[in-house]
């Protein structure tokens, strides 16, 4: 519940519209509501600036949709991540405002475009097309947090021209996502170039001996660029919000 639903309901009792008792309903679930299998979250956009995001893997489709159900009386934007087509079906079939990124397994409800509150430009970039879901989801998720946000996709050191052919924009983002699979070198080659901070991400794409991501994301965390820090494996979603923490760090100062 964010702070202008409280000032909402506090200028409604103030206006007579809403009496002291069923605002006090309202904000009996400042802090959360519990429905059984979830306990919904409702102060974590007032605490920490974003609603709690839906994680679908393992959920059901009912259970999604009743969270949604009891987040969006509160809530204009929410997401739910690593959630699958059939799932994500069900849930444009109950609710509105849907829109579905089935190659980022992300979800959201949309009731209003977020505003830009971010301090600068994000930009996302990923190694090879096939990091492109990992960093798909980084980019929305940071989209959905109020960032202007921009990518590049498929400039890997296998054809590092390709990347310096970026380097205006590489230079002048205030955070950069670099996403990468294989032996995970792309970071570190990014973070040599600027003096902004990179959240890596490895993926779980590549060979044998890649362990599903292990190797990127060991890789990644020994790197020498000291402009580093790197989320778990294939965590796109982690990296996006970080993102967007360190780009909105002059709203929490000034705020």
């Amino acid at each position: 519940m964010a702070n202008d639903q409280i000032k909402k309901i506090l200028t409604r009792v103030a206006e007579g519209g809403l009496s002291i008792e069923n605002a006090q309903n309202h904000l009996k679930k400042l802090s959360f509501e519990n429905i059984g299998f979830a306990n919904i979250d409702h102060h974590r956009s007032h605490r920490k600036g974003f609603p709690e995001v839906i994680f679908g893997e393992g959920k059901t489709s009912a259970q999604i949709i009743g969270i949604l159900e009891k987040m969006i009386l509160y809530e204009d934007i929410i997401l739910v991540t690593r959630i699958d087509p059939k799932k994500a079906c069900a849930i444009e079939e109950k609710l509105e405002n849907v829109e579905y990124f089935e190659d980022a397994g992300l979800l959201w409800i949309k009731q209003k475009e977020p505003p830009i509150t971010g301090l600068g430009k994000i930009l996302v970039v990923s190694a090879g097309t096939s990091d492109i879901p990992v960093a798909k989801e980084a980019f929305l998720t940071a989209t959905a947090m109020g960032n202007q946000v921009e990518s590049i996709f498929d400039v890997g050191v296998a054809g590092i021209h390709r990347l310096f052919a970026h380097q205006d924009d590489i230079v002048n983002a205030t955070v950069l996502i670099v996403v990468a699979g294989m032996e995970g070198a792309l970071p570190s080659v990014v973070a040599g170039m600027v003096k902004s901070p990179v959240i890596a991400v490895p993926t779980s794409i590549g060979y044998g001996t890649s362990f599903g991501g292990l190797t990127a994301l060991l890789g990644m965390l020994n790197s020498c660029s000291s402009n580093i820090a790197v989320v778990n494996i294939d965590n796109g979603f982690g990296a996006g919000y970080m993102a967007s923490c360190i780009n909105h760090i002059h709203t929490a100062s000034d705020g």
